[in-house]
């Protein structure tokens, strides 16, 4: 887990040096914020794998509300990284709020949820909520809804 990290934030600091560190407007630009995180990822896995070298175990605290036995739910698993891969697909043909409406659903499914109807009323809301208010800062996030031309 703790290479993991690192490679991660190796990434990132790797994408981070074509990004401008500063901005014309502000002093902080894109850049900065990546490679801050990629930084910090690379000092949580360093921390990470310090702490398993030196015997460190990692059992659920009582706070937690876990089972230190309990198996891992592939089902739960499995919706969630759906949720997490369906952006890749659909981002570009159906339009942002739709996207983030279905990832929405599926990870609060993942999450236990039964009542979908709910989990989509919700996820639409904060979606088209969040669509327009990006819009209206000037920040475009595509197009509404594609297949209907908006």
């Amino acid at each position: 887990m703790g290479i993991g990290l690192m490679v991660i934030g190796a990434v990132w600091l790797v994408n981070a040096y074509g990004l401008p560190q500063g901005a014309r407007y502000a002093a902080v630009g894109p850049g900065l914020f990546v490679t801050i995180s990629g930084a910090a990822l690379l000092i949580l896995g360093a921390i990470l794998i310090l702490q398993i070298w030196r015997g460190e175990s990692f059992q659920p605290q009582d706070a937690e509300d876990a089972l230190a036995d309990a198996k891992m739910d592939k089902r739960a698993f499995l919706t969630a990284l759906v949720a997490v891969a369906v952006p890749v697909a659909t981002m570009g043909p159906l339009g942002m709020p739709f996207t983030a409406t279905l990832s929405f659903v599926l990870v609060a499914n993942a999450f236990g949820s039964r009542r979908w109807w709910m989990d989509l009323t919700c996820g639409a809301i904060l979606a088209c909520a969040s669509w327009f208010l990006f819009s209206q800062l000037g920040l475009q996030l595509g197009r509404f809804f594609p297949p209907l031309g908006f």
